[in-house]
């Protein structure tokens, strides 16, 4: 059962949630605002700006400090843990820059930017709730708040046809998911009587003891983890991604390739390590993590080697750009789930910092095709001949992004893929798992095999001839130089920055949840204590 909550917790809990709050608030003013005509003519971008600012403030003051409360709050919906905070860090950081890019590309007009905004604070409020949900039921939540503002952002080119037709098939397959996703939560509240994930997590420790686990409880299982690879856009659940990213503005193209990727990392980390033992239900016996894990670990593996080898191989054929790009993200969502199916907080911590990599790399990568669509009209790789010439900036950062996309050194992309590698490897050595090593040599094979479509890119901008009937120089306003040349910088200095998040000796690592365990839980001795499978 979930927790009781009175006033004094009650307050306790929206103050953890500060920035949540603020969120929200911003999106009630900006809906306010937009019913004074007086108002029209004004960019409330900057306002929705300011919103995220103060948020990521009030995220980093509490990171500081230190101090998380990973009690549940709000009567064990959600909690505010390591995890939590650094999540809100990271996707608060990424919308303030996505909201900066299209104030300097001007995607939304003045008389839609309040619609625009609106839709984007509340998907990063969507995704925000994800990362913090510790029970089922917010999962679901969470996950349809970030989905229905997104479906609109990829159809928001109301004049485009291939907008309209992303923004339908979006909505068709996210329903599809969501129904999927929810059968399989009902499965599972069904079955131990509660959502409430330390429950679950304890009511599969006692079926684990009493034997093979049900069909109906692998089925639940599995169900809640396609919900979750459509997020991921893992394969086979990857089917929306490229129409989508073809179809959408750049601008939301990225946010949608990084945000939404990175709520459903953080949540497929939790709630897998959560089922294995490894949080939040700490009573869990080791027979419990190797009973789960038998079924978790091949499935996550499983869907790492086909979504990281697919998105490569399909990249080939792609000549519009945000298809490549569409692709590359799902063969990066294969790699950010390697680490995962080590099933271990090493492996966590390994995918949340390359969370911190891929921000920088995809979103200046999509920076430069929505400068590059406003200057030549175009997003297909043959109107880019010769950009080394008429771009030359433009070019040398691509090629930064690119070639860190591959992973290679000096740039971030090598220092994040080697700890991503690193963490099979060292999972292997602990567990005597072959199949972490044939992971391992899969994402190693896949980097090699993504450094041609990548590298073709950079032939055409350097070496192919400017296409005939196009301008020379383009000229590129001096604001958008600027923040594609600081997102290029950090990706070259950030290989300084090598593992920030290896602090389980100061006791502040990211994965490092302690959670208070809710009234009635079981002791390690005894799991079947809490929940009696019926």
């Amino acid at each position: 059962m979930l927790p009781t909550i009175n006033l004094a917790e009650l307050q306790s809990s929206l103050i953890a949630f500060a920035p949540e709050l603020l969120l929200a608030g911003g999106i009630v003013v900006l809906l306010l605002l937009r019913m004074v005509p007086s108002l029209e003519r004004l960019h409330l971008g900057y306002l929705a700006l300011f919103v995220v600012v103060a948020a990521l403030v009030a995220s980093w003051i509490e990171w500081v400090n230190g101090e998380y409360d990973t009690r549940p709050a709000f009567a064990g919906m959600v909690t505010a843990d390591a995890l939590t905070v650094y999540m809100r860090l990271l996707l608060l950081g990424f919308t303030g820059l996505v909201i900066i890019l299209t104030l300097l590309t001007g995607l939304p007009e003045r008389e839609e930017s309040c619609d625009f905004q609106v839709m984007l604070l509340g998907a990063t409020l969507g995704m925000l709730l994800m990362c913090s949900a510790t029970h089922l039921l917010m999962v679901y939540i969470a996950v349809e708040m970030a989905s229905l503002p997104s479906y609109a952002l990829a159809g928001f080119l109301k004049l485009r046809r291939q907008s309209s037709e992303a923004a339908l098939k979006y909505v068709v397959y996210g329903g599809a998911a969501s129904g999927v996703m929810l059968y399989g939560i009902s499965l599972l509240a069904g079955r131990f009587g509660t959502g409430y994930l330390p429950e679950v997590a304890a009511g599969f420790a006692v079926a684990m003891q009493r034997g093979p686990v049900d069909a109906a409880l692998l089925v639940g299982l599995l169900m809640i983890l396609v919900g979750l690879a459509f997020k991921l856009s893992a394969v086979p659940f990857h089917f929306w991604c490229p129409d989508v990213f073809e179809g959408a503005a750049a601008e939301v193209g990225a946010f949608l390739s990084v945000a939404s990727k990175g709520a459903a990392v953080a949540l497929t980390g939790r709630f897998t390590l959560a089922m294995v033992g490894g949080l939040p239900n700490e009573w869990a016996t080791p027979e419990t993590w190797q009973g789960v894990a038998i079924y978790l670990g091949p499935a996550l593996a499983f869907l790492a080697a086909i979504t990281a080898t697919f998105g490569n191989l399909a990249a080939y054929a792609q000549t519009n750009l945000k298809r490549l790009l569409a692709y590359s993200t799902i063969a990066h969502a294969g790699y950010m789930l390697m680490p995962l199916a080590t099933l271990t907080r090493e492996g966590l911590d390994a995918a949340l910092f390359y969370l911190i990599a891929y921000l920088f790399m995809n979103l200046g990568a999509f920076a430069v095709v929505a400068i590059l669509r406003d200057q030549t009209g175009t997003e297909d790789l043959s109107g880019y001949g010769g950009m080394i010439q008429r771009a030359p900036v433009l070019t040398v950062t691509m090629a930064v992004f690119l070639l860190s996309l591959v992973g290679l050194p000096p740039l971030m992309g090598y220092m994040v893929k080697f700890q991503i590698f690193a963490a099979l490897w060292k999972s292997y050595q602990d567990f005597n798992n072959t199949g972490l090593v044939v992971l391992l040599v899969i994402g190693l094979l896949n980097t090699v095999i993504s450094l041609f479509y990548y590298v073709r890119v950079l032939k055409v901008m350097i070496i192919d001839p400017v296409p005939e009937g196009t301008a020379g120089l383009v000229r590129i306003p001096s604001g958008q130089i600027i923040f594609v040349t600081l997102l290029a910088v950090v990706v070259t200095v950030g290989i300084v920055a090598w593992d920030p998040l290896a602090l389980q000796g100061s006791g502040r690592a990211v994965s490092q949840f302690r959670p208070i365990k809710p009234a009635g839980a079981p002791s390690a001795s005894a799991p079947a204590a809490a929940v009696s499978a019926r």
